[in-house]
């Protein structure tokens, strides 16, 4: 029998979901990435410094759809776990409704709050209007992103994690080409990118609600689910809104840490740009294990398998250190070719700090593996105020930086943030985990069912 997150060998249980869905993370990171390295070997320095000065607003309002999603499709993967077909499907309807709703409500607000909030974040006059003409049509479109992530979670939910691959696949090809044609043939500009991001993000959207239709009939809600039932609606709002703003506290610190960037001139934030895009490649691994330890332990809670949870979450840990030194050797080596690369430029500004951004940022890694798999443990297992607090420590490390050490630091004060604040998360998520086992209640954490 085929290993599941449930059932057979843990480690390839894991691995099987982990495998395809690391895939699609990267296939989603490919609609950045392939942006930042059009953006800078064909149009300069100046438009890939306005991407990176509204990255941070692109993570907050995107990361609070994919954190909302995450959230129901915890919900629905318990019940999943717990074999419970009829409250499955009112979940996942009512995860549509309040997706469209909630997704609606934060365009509408973060598109009338854009040009202030460029402001506030210390945008340079020279790439104001190239980071908001990017910006406005990614805020305008949020609907189109919160039902992709909607679609996706629900595959992953019953532990398919393989036909969100292949829908990335597909359109990671597709805004590849459409980046190519904006950009370097209909020379739209740093608005191309934008435009290329939403299309592939419609087609993504279309083809696995269409895949469900005609695949997954268990994801499939009648008419009749669609109703308010009192006890899932909270079980899905209060879950949905703790990832979201689980998600959207580190977002907040990560514009609150921008503002403190953007200062220090173009040079500084196009390095910055290149080396946050390779992080955010050179992550998934961890956050992929994260987000996989979620719906392990939320299925494996639904079951009731306690033992196996355990099991799951050391494996992911051990993972996580294993990756890291490798990790660490080789951007030792290649980390200003790798800049250069995504970059385009030979300005030594710019490969410099974004080198030494990586060479101190990646061995990080060897506490934030842990932090995630610690976080999303708790998360999938109904504890939602531990992780908040982890986020809150960040937020207020973030502003301790912007505040207090950048000034005085410059932008070695900005690659030392993120190390030190995720040593101090990790501190506190390994405690919160240490104390729940200590005092038992992880095995009866379904009193919140």
């Amino acid at each position: 029998m085929k290993p599941t997150l449930i059932q057979g060998n843990i480690k390839q249980g894991i691995l099987l979901f982990a495998i395809p869905l690391f895939l699609s993370n990267f296939f989603q990171q490919l609609y950045n990435t392939v942006d930042t390295l059009l953006i800078g070997h064909f149009l300069g320095d100046a438009p890939l410094a306005a991407l990176g000065a509204t990255a941070a607003i692109f993570e907050l309002i995107v990361q609070f759809c994919s954190g909302m999603s995450l959230g129901f499709g915890i919900v629905i993967s318990r019940y999943y776990g717990a074999k419970d077909t009829d409250k499955l499907k009112i979940a996942i309807a009512e995860s549509l409704i309040f997706g469209f709703f909630i997704a609606l409500f934060l365009s509408i607000v973060s598109c009338s709050i854009m040009p202030w909030l460029l402001r506030i974040l210390k945008t340079p006059n020279a790439i104001y209007s190239m980071a908001y003409s990017y910006i406005h049509v990614i805020a305008a479109t949020l609907i189109i992103t919160m039902f992709y992530n909607l679609a996706a979670c629900l595959f992953r939910s019953i532990g398919n994690s393989l036909t969100p691959l292949y829908v990335l696949i597909i359109t990671s090809i597709v805004n590849v080409i459409l980046d190519t044609i904006f950009i370097t043939q209909w020379h739209i500009g740093i608005r191309g990118a934008a435009f290329a991001t939403v299309l592939s993000q419609v087609l993504a959207a279309l083809l696995c609600f269409g895949i469900i239709y005609k695949k997954e009939p268990l994801l499939v809600p009648k008419r009749n689910h669609f109703k308010m039932d009192a006890d899932i609606v909270h079980e899905l709002l209060s879950q949905g809104f703790a990832m979201g703003f689980m998600f959207s506290i580190v977002s907040i610190g990560t514009i609150i840490l921008q503002s403190g960037i953007n200062p220090l001139g173009t040079n500084i934030i196009a390095a910055h740009t290149a080396a946050r895009k390779w992080f955010a490649l050179l992550v998934l691994p961890l956050s992929t294990l994260g987000a996989t330890t979620s719906t392990f332990v939320s299925q494996n809670r639904g079951a009731k398998q306690w033992d196996r949870m355990e099991q799951g979450i050391r494996f992911c840990i051990h993972f996580d250190w294993l990756y890291t030194i490798v990790l660490t050797v080789i951007v030792f080596l290649f980390a200003q070719p790798m800049i250069h690369i995504l970059s385009g430029s030979a300005n030594d500004i710019v490969l410099a700090n974004g080198t030494r951004y990586l060479q101190i940022n990646i061995p990080g890694f060897i506490v934030l593996g842990p932090l995630l798999t610690y976080r999303n443990a708790l998360q999938g297992n109904g504890y939602k105020i531990y992780p908040l607090i982890s986020s809150g420590i960040e937020l207020a490390g973030k502003i301790v930086f912007t505040i207090w050490v950048i000034p005085a630091l410059a932008y070695f004060g900005v690659i030392l943030c993120e190390p030190v604040i995720w040593t101090l998360m990790s501190i506190q998520l390994w405690i919160s985990y240490r104390i729940i086992k200590t005092e038992n209640t992880w095995k009866r954490a379904n009193q919140f069912d």
